[in-house]
């Protein structure tokens, strides 16, 4: 048996490490609870940041399959159908966000080389967060008129 501490008045020292006052040992333990926090906190960020990134190929890999025919679907390139637009423009006429509900019910287009499609809620999911991280940023507009010079 390993005896216990005893601290300078003479009285056993239990539950403090040996030489720590209690304040210490609350302290460090403090300490340990707040590296576990963000160890953990770390953790789940990187399980969230996995999760929206397999939404986000999930949803590049459906546009891929169904839209690429028409649209250019990437960062980069023209349409093949001159008619369609580029998805990474497609905020530059409206919120990404509002196609969901189209993209659930149908999206019918008023020209009859689009398809319709209708995805399920956790596709529909993933279509927007693809579009979302592939969006161009809004030009920039030159906000001096020539009345202003």
């Amino acid at each position: 048996m390993i005896p216990s501490p005893i601290d300078s008045s003479g009285v056993e020292a239990r539950g403090a490490m040996h030489g720590w006052s209690s304040g210490k040992t609350a302290i460090f333990a403090l300490a340990m609870v707040a590296l576990l926090g963000a160890t953990l906190s770390s953790a789940v960020s990187s399980v969230a940041l996995a999760a929206e990134k397999d939404l986000t190929d999930k949803g590049e890999v459906l546009v891929r399959e169904k839209c690429s025919r028409c649209h250019a679907v990437g960062i980069e390139g023209a349409s093949p159908n001159p008619d369609a637009p580029p998805f990474r423009t497609l905020s530059s006429r409206y919120p990404i966000e509002d196609l969901a509900e189209s993209l659930a019910e149908g999206i019918v287009s008023g020209h009859p080389d689009m398809p319709i499609f209708v995805f399920g809620p956790h596709d529909v999911d993933a279509i927007i967060a693809y579009l979302e991280s592939i969006q161009e940023a809004p030009a920039e507009t030159d906000e001096t008129s020539p009345a202003d010079e």
